[in-house]
């Protein structure tokens, strides 16, 4: 028995090395870890199981029955991630690139299906050449029985993929079905089809970075929702992702005990709005005074700023936050915003996680480029996605609340629990000027001097309609709040909603406007 012992650990020892110390040393010089170092960086210390670390591939054309290496290229177990139990599988670019056979396939689609049975999230870590061209069609089978489970996983257990080296062709989809993709800048890239294929089919001169970099999707396509500077900084922010949401769609996320007595009003709450409308201010600031220890974990900050979307704690709880930013475009929703948004809703109410909806928003964005490109059919998105969310829902109207903007942020109409505003709310169809015009068109038109009459009307419309009291006398609003009061009435509204119960019509699922 010593003598077998011997050898099973002299092949595990073998199978550690991947392609080799030469490689891994390769690895290591472009700025790179190797699969096995990812992992131990990401888990808890000496939690990781790993689980068929022997396999080979099977393929013998090209040569390939010569070159085998336990594990064909992908590193796959179970660990814990502040104690929690995860799946992971992590490429090892170091045996064939990393590229994809039918035994990795395998291997990835078996820990998926365990972590699916288990009720954990499921964590990829990418660095692959793509499918390996030796295997054919048996490579291409192992993406799409991978892209398979991704989409039967979907709603059932978190799915994050972290980009950590190139990802081209097929692969892609995998990562974009997930929840949430991370990328590391200058060292990560993700395309349909690399710069060679671009140049000679529409003759576009571009490199990797430009046409599939970290950077470029962070705030171009929107492809990646995290984006740090280094593989070591980017693993320690998937833990940080992981303590805001549950293990499984019948989970809860996990709670921070939190000191009751340290609810004080924040008086600076009450000095953010600036007295003209028009004039921006930071929504960001708003997020941090509200949540606990002023800790905000932003999802896609470089795209579609217009609108927020992260996690934070309030009175210990996971809480997803969807905002709108004044900052830029006036907060106003457009096209990118709206499906940003929408895909932030579908995920927390999948998980369980309630939503704070923070309102400052002054319509959709006009013009014949939203039109044209479906700002109708996009914007909807967001709507359906409020509409049909169950979770705990508490919106705070902080500022301007206009037209069908109001309704699709989370309004009381659609199933808002709790719908709170501030002082400074503007309810309405449209801005008191746009409304003047139009309501008092025939008066302004006739008086002596229009500019005065104008002056004279919106006084009148602001003083009966922009605020929040008509709402409020409507039972639209639940309750006109004092900013500095805010976080007491979150915490108390979001304890009360712990046992709530909704639910849609039964059906097989509903046809998002796609």
């Amino acid at each position: 028995m010593k003598d077998k012992i011997k050898k099973l650990t002299e092949r595990k020892e073998k199978a550690k090395l991947g392609g080799g110390e030469e490689k891994i040393k390769s690895q290591h010089d472009k700025g790179k870890l190797s699969a096995r170092e990812r992992i131990e960086i990401l888990v808890d210390e000496n939690s990781f199981e790993e689980i068929d670390m022997f396999v080979k591939h099977r393929a013998t054309d090209f040569g390939l029955d010569k070159q085998q290496y336990p594990g064909d290229g992908v590193v796959t177990g179970f660990a814990r991630i502040d104690g929690r139990p995860v799946a992971i599988y992590s490429q090892d670019f170091t045996v064939f690139g990393g590229s994809l056979s039918g035994a990795h396939a395998e291997k990835i689609v078996k820990v998926m299906k365990l972590a699916m049975k288990a009720g954990i999230p499921v964590i990829g870590l990418n660095d692959s050449g793509g499918a390996r061209i030796q295997e054919g069609v048996v490579s291409l089978g192992g993406y799409a029985d991978i892209f398979l489970l991704n989409t039967l996983a979907s709603g059932v257990i978190p799915h994050i993929s972290v980009i950590l080296g190139p990802c081209a062709g097929g692969a892609v989809y995998s990562p974009a079905i997930t929840d949430f993709i991370f990328m590391v800048k200058n060292t990560s890239y993700m395309f349909v089809t690399g710069p060679n294929v671009v140049k000679t089919v529409t003759h576009e001169d571009v490199d990797f970075e430009s046409l599939g970099g970290a950077e470029t999707h962070a705030s171009k396509s929107g492809v990646a929702h995290f984006v740090f500077n280094n593989e070591v900084e980017t693993l320690l922010k998937v833990r940080k992702l992981l303590s805001y949401i549950p293990l499984n769609y019948r989970d809860k996320s996990p709670e921070i005990s939190f000191d009751y007595s340290k609810i004080i009003p924040e008086p600076k709450l009450d000095d953010i709005i600036p007295q003209n409308s028009n004039k921006p201010y930071d929504m960001k600031e708003i997020i941090r005074l509200l949540a606990d220890g002023q800790d905000f974990f932003e999802s896609q900050s470089q795209y579609a700023e217009n609108i927020i979307c992260g996690f934070c704690r309030i009175g210990g709880m996971a809480v997803g936050v969807i905002a709108n930013q004044p900052q830029v475009l006036a907060g106003v929703l457009d096209i990118n915003a709206s499906v940003k948004a929408a895909r932030f809703v579908r995920f927390c109410d999948a998980f369980n996680i309630p939503m704070l909806v923070l309102v400052d928003v002054p319509g959709f964005l006009p013009g014949t480029e939203q039109e044209w490109n479906g700002i109708i059919k996009h914007g909807a998105k967001l709507l359906f996605a409020f509409s049909e969310a169950t979770v705990p829902k508490i919106t705070v109207i902080v500022r301007k609340a206009y037209g069908g903007a109001y309704d699709v942020m989370n309004s009381k109409h659609i199933r808002g629990d709790f719908n709170f505003a501030w002082p400074s709310a503007e309810i309405a169809v449209m801005g008191p000027k746009g409304a003047v015009e139009i309501i008092f068109k025939k008066e302004i038109t006739k008086a002596a001097e229009p500019e005065k009459e104008t002056e004279k009307k919106l006084s009148e419309y602001i003083e009966k309609f922009a605020n929040p009291f008509v709402s409020a006398e409507r039972g639209y609003i639940d309750d006109v709040i004092v900013p500095r009061e805010t976080k007491q009435k979150l915490i108390s509204a979001f304890n009360l909603l712990r046992t709530k119960v909704d639910s849609n019509p039964k059906k097989k699922h509903g046809n998002i406007p796609l």
